[in-house]
């Protein structure tokens, strides 16, 4: 199959470009995978489609500010530096995208702030640089005042204070990720009761969202697609919850790539594509997803490329609102 099968028509207008005052408040379209039927619901019904015996799979991840603005040391403009994934113990060497990433050589430094400056120390296949730190103080203490949230380039404004709120789930606990799980983005404290309530468990497990997830596919081919490796934990009390379910209920794609990898092992680079065996996720909640993305080729391979493609006509059609900080679909 080639990358291009999973390509579809989006009107820039679609595109969310702030979140909604209630997070709970967005669309909801409910596919069903046997009949091929969808229906137009809201979020704030997800619970009701939950029953005894279900264990709902959430990614605690936190998201930091990972995005960088500074000066080069010898040179003029501005240089950003977008940290993608940490790669030494003292979370001082990171993977990064560096912008304009042509003029910047192995060795040159980047100021950002009086607190922190940044050095090139390599460059990447696709061009990714190496990067150290050089923080005066704690460098998550110096990235939370100096750091800019790191919003996905087709929402086209600056980050601002709200979106260091908005841009973060609930119950988002251990650091580490540069973009949302966002279909987690949707959940309230309400929501999260109501979904005890209906007698489903809540486990938690932690991806955190990098390149692997993010990233454009560099390849037509889909045989040929290679994502980069992103770190995971499953907690062993949620492996035990898993497998006492009748039915695993996976909250975002994140979710999905964690709990379908090989627990014993501290990274994953698994591509999800048709012909996949799901061995644990019964059902998916989800947002909707870029065209010719992994994440829209990971859901087609849930649903069906054929199915897929045709509710997300279907939600350009009734104006659903798309990405990040958009509307929402449940895959059952």
């Amino acid at each position: 199959m080639l990358v291009s099968d999973f390509d579809y028509h989006l009107p820039d207008k679609l595109i969310a470009q702030e979140p909604l005052p209630d997070r709970a408040a967005s669309r909801m379209l409910v596919v069903d995978r046997a009949s091929g039927i969808w229906v137009d619901r809201a979020f704030r019904d997800f619970p009701s489609y939950l029953k005894p015996g279900d264990c709902v799979v959430i990614n605690d991840s936190r998201v930091f500010p990972s995005r960088l603005y500074g000066q080069r040391e010898h040179g003029m403009g501005r240089v950003e530096v977008f940290l993608t994934k940490q790669i030494s113990p003292d979370a001082l060497v990171w993977v990064a995208l560096v912008r304009p990433g042509k003029k910047m050589r192995t060795g040159e430094r980047i100021f950002i702030s009086d607190d922190l400056t940044v050095e090139i120390l390599g460059r990447g296949e696709f061009g990714e640089r190496t990067v150290k730190l050089y923080p005066r103080g704690n460098l998550f203490d110096v990235l939370e005042r100096t750091g800019h949230v790191p919003l996905p380039p087709y929402i086209r404004r600056s980050d601002n204070p709200a979106d260091r709120d908005r841009y973060q789930t609930v119950f988002a606990r251990e650091r580490g990720s540069v973009a949302a799980p966002t279909a987690g983005l949707h959940f309230t404290q309400e929501i999260l009761d109501r979904c005890l309530r209906a007698g489903a468990e809540i486990a938690r497990v932690t991806l955190h969202v990098g390149l692997g997830t993010f990233q454009p596919l560099h390849t037509e081919i889909l045989d040929d697609v290679k994502l980069h490796a992103e770190s995971f934990t499953i907690p062993q009390e949620t492996l035990r919850a898993m497998d006492a379910s009748s039915r695993v209920v996976a909250v975002g794609t994140t979710g999905v790539r964690a709990i379908e990898s090989d627990p014993a092992k501290v990274e994953t680079d698994l591509f999800i594509s048709p012909g996949f065996n799901f061995r644990r996720t019964g059902a998916l909640l989800t947002n909707f997803h870029l065209p010719k993305s992994s994440l829209l080729v990971l859901v087609s391979a849930f649903a069906g490329r054929e199915l897929t493609l045709a509710a997300y006509q279907h939600a350009v059609g009734q104006e659903y609102r798309f990405f990040s900080y958009g509307d929402c679909m449940l895959i059952l």
